[in-house]
């Protein structure tokens, strides 16, 4: 198993504060201050998954897959909320919450919730405003996934 490194660059990075345009709802919200101290990735919680699955190698599978992936998703995501196509977005929005809350990328998993907040209100506006972090969060997220746990590769 492979721990988080304490060196790690992105370790501890605290996001900035939401783009302006975010509704004064979503700004405000205890959850959003403390979604920006969040860890890009929390290690352990694919350690756990690895654990419970007697270290099959599954967990890192899916790390690697979740990685492989996020262009895509990511892609589909930002096509939706362009499009202000409600259903795809949300689908896209839940997705990608629980895909990162799974692989441990906590700050990307809060980002969506928020996004899937937005969404549900209708307000594209916002939507895309938080696509930015989305989007800068998402990339940064993959890299710490690839820093600090897919260090084996097929």
């Amino acid at each position: 198993m492979h721990s988080q490194d304490s060196g790690s660059s992105n370790e501890g990075q605290a996001a900035g504060p939401l783009p302006a345009g975010i509704p004064s709802a979503v700004q405000s919200a205890p959850s959003q201050e403390a979604a920006r101290l969040l860890p890009l990735v929390d290690a352990t919680v694919l350690e756990e998954l690895e654990d419970e699955l007697a270290g099959t190698g599954i967990a890192q599978r899916f790390a690697r897959d979740y990685a492989a992936m996020w262009d895509l998703r990511y892609t589909r995501l930002a096509a939706a909320v362009d499009r202000r196509d409600g259903d795809s977005a949300l689908d896209a929005a839940i997705s990608l919450k629980i895909s990162s809350a799974m692989v441990g990328g906590l700050r990307l998993a809060r980002l969506a919730e928020l996004l899937e907040t937005v969404i549900r209100q209708g307000d594209f506006g916002s939507g895309q405003v938080l696509m930015e972090r989305v989007a800068q969060d998402g990339g940064l997220t993959v890299s710490e996934l690839q820093a600090t746990y897919i260090l084996e590769t097929d």
